[in-house]
């Protein structure tokens, strides 16, 4: 892709519309049964013959061979370099639960999560215990006080979390202390820098008072920390591109990245809601980003059945998108969770893009195998939005 300077430069205002329908960790890997993935074996009719209308490929969030976090695979996604551009999980999550950020605060994401009687991590999601039971730990861990810097311990949806620390001279370059398996210990947090040694030493200081405090809860006995992070500044989505864009999404992550780069931001409770708002809300924007949560968290807990259970149903309310008929409709992942790993992983994503404009190719159907032979071929996700623009004939020529 062109610099982002230089491809603002082509960009231009016009009326057609582009919806960009996201399933979080919608890549798999086959079943040892079947041989099919999880996107393969779900009953998908509206998106089978939507691809057979479409131009398809593979999507790599990143590059070949790297496993993305959400917020890089987005960014990527939203045709911003993530190697060059960087948001950290904790601002992310703030922003998406409207957390009153400060620019000298250092925000991280946390987990709730179940530790044994060694202190070995043997859930990293503590069953995702429900809201309402985090938001009475968050109250408690609240109460922690630490010398010279204020804490804010804010729920965000069933073990997920923020710490937010506010003070003086902190510094966010710290090493998560999530290790990203069950098995193994929580991790000490670590400074990757010598200047942020006396934060690094703050925050171990909170997650000794924190375990304590939760050694009487279960099953979330112990928190993991992720995603240190402080504001910072991103080009605007709107003016980049020149599109009045939404976002429409039940996770305040998701959200808060959006709001990042100046999208409106429209939170909703259930999937279902999600298409009804983008029929209500319709005429007010250009560029619509909706955000499917559950195909990644039933693949991150290895639920295979429920993870193509997730597809068929958003397979079911594809409809609602296609009779507003937009000019351009893409259909792809932020990035793989196979149900077989449980967790993110590198394996590219299925990719539809469906305009009036594009040349059809020969894929008859939905999925890792089909995409893989669509003349779209195997492409970056910071690709997809030039094309998205360049069907909705929103740029101009480059060169005389």
């Amino acid at each position: 892709m062109i610099d982002l300077d230089q491809f603002q430069k082509l960009t231009k205002s016009t009326p057609t519309k582009i919806v960009m329908l996201v399933l979080d960790g919608l890549g798999g890997l086959p079943h040892p049964d079947t041989g099919l993935t999880e996107l393969e074996t779900a009953v998908t009719p509206n998106f089978d013959e939507l691809a057979a209308k479409s131009i398809c490929g593979l999507s790599h969030p990143i590059d070949f061979g790297i496993t993305p976090g959400s917020g890089p695979a987005h960014l990527a996604l939203f045709g911003y370099d993530p190697m060059k551009y960087t948001i950290g999980r904790g601002v992310l999550e703030s922003l998406g639960i409207d957390f009153d950020l400060r620019k000298t605060d250092v925000a991280a994401r946390g987990n709730f999560c179940t530790v044994d009687h060694d202190g070995v991590v043997t859930d990293r999601r503590a069953q995702r215990i429900p809201t309402e039971q985090s938001s009475k730990l968050c109250e408690n861990l609240s109460k922690i006080k630490l010398s010279g810097v204020d804490i804010k311990v804010v729920p965000v949806s069933e073990h997920r979390f923020i710490v937010v620390f506010r003070g003086q001279s902190l510094d966010d370059r710290i090493a998560d202390t999530d290790p990203q398996h069950e098995g193994m210990y929580p991790l000490k947090a670590r400074p990757l820098v010598l200047d942020a040694e006396a934060t690094a030493s703050i925050v171990n200081d909170f997650i000794d008072k924190a375990k304590k405090s939760l050694s009487g809860s279960h099953p979330a006995n112990m928190l993991l920390l992720r995603g240190f992070s402080k504001l910072s500044a991103m080009p605007s989505f709107s003016e980049l591109y020149k599109l009045q864009a939404a976002a429409i999404a039940c996770y305040p992550m998701y959200l808060g990245l959006s709001k990042v780069v100046g999208m409106k931001t429209y939170r909703c409770e259930c999937t279902e809601d999600e298409f009804s708002i983008l029929s209500d809300i319709y005429t007010e924007h250009d560029f619509f980003y909706i955000h499917i949560k559950k195909t990644d968290s039933h693949g991150e807990d290895g639920s295979y059945a429920t993870k193509v259970a997730e597809i068929e149903k958003i397979d079911s309310l594809l409809p609602q998108i296609l009779k507003l008929d937009p000019d351009v409709i893409v259909v792809t992942g932020d990035h793989s969770t196979p149900a077989a790993i449980k967790g993110h992983s590198w394996h590219p994503l299925p990719l539809l893009l469906h305009s009036k404009w594009c040349r059809a190719d020969e894929t008859q159907s939905f999925g890792e195998t089909a995409c893989a032979s669509g003349v779209l071929g195997n492409i970056k996700a910071v690709n997809i939005m030039p094309l998205a623009m360049a069907n909705a004939l929103k740029l101009n020529k480059f060169g005389a």
